[in-house]
């Protein structure tokens, strides 16, 4: 029977893992204190936490969990990051730790209850963040916004310079687009006269 330390340890786990977005697992083999302070560090900007937990209690967690495939990325020195905010800027603080740090390695990770392997974990670091992602479909979305706001916009602005171009026209005493010409009193011609003579 398990001891009741070891059953909550493992409820912590499956709380943290079910409440996360994604969670990656590394390994920190080889890193000093003062690196996995700036590693820790950068991973609570992106909203994450970074765990070292037991393995057999994280296996028996992802187990309760039916995370399959897990379980072989769960040995030795690993440590867990848990993307409690954005997935993809915690996958990005992490690959610029590895890739500054040969000895910290990306073991695999939790998306979706689906199981990444380490080139999936890299190409989601290369998804651009959320905020610009926000932003360009803000962009686009805006974009046709103020096209049918400068649309609208022109059909007043048109009116206007038409109805001035009649009204100068018709001032003028050119012939309107109706086809008429403007209703003025024409000269007499002098008919009779030419018949008396």
């Amino acid at each position: 029977m398990p001891r009741p330390e070891k059953v909550q340890a493992v409820a912590d786990i499956k709380e943290r893992i079910e409440a996360a977005q994604a969670v990656f697992v590394t390994e920190f083999r080889g890193l000093t204190v003062t690196q996995l302070q700036k590693l820790r560090a950068s991973l609570r900007e992106t909203g994450a936490e970074y765990k070292v937990v037991k393995m057999s209690l994280a296996r028996r967690a992802a187990d309760e969990l039916s995370i399959d495939g897990i379980d072989e990325h769960l040995m030795g020195p690993t440590a867990l990051a848990f993307a409690n905010v954005d997935p993809v800027a915690t996958a990005k603080a992490l690959r610029d730790v590895g890739d500054g740090n040969e000895k910290f390695v990306i073991k695999a990770g939790i998306l979706s209850g689906e199981v990444l392997l380490p080139e999936q974990v890299r190409k989601l670091a290369s998804i651009e963040s959320r905020d610009v992602l926000l932003a360009k479909i803000a962009g686009a979305a805006k974009a046709p916004l103020y096209k049918g706001a400068a649309m609208f916009a022109s059909f007043t602005r048109n009116a206007a310079t038409m109805m001035s171009q009649l009204l100068e026209k018709k001032e003028s005493g050119e012939p309107t687009p109706s086809g008429g010409a403007p209703a003025e009193a024409a000269p007499a011609e002098p008919a009779a006269a030419a018949e008396e003579e």
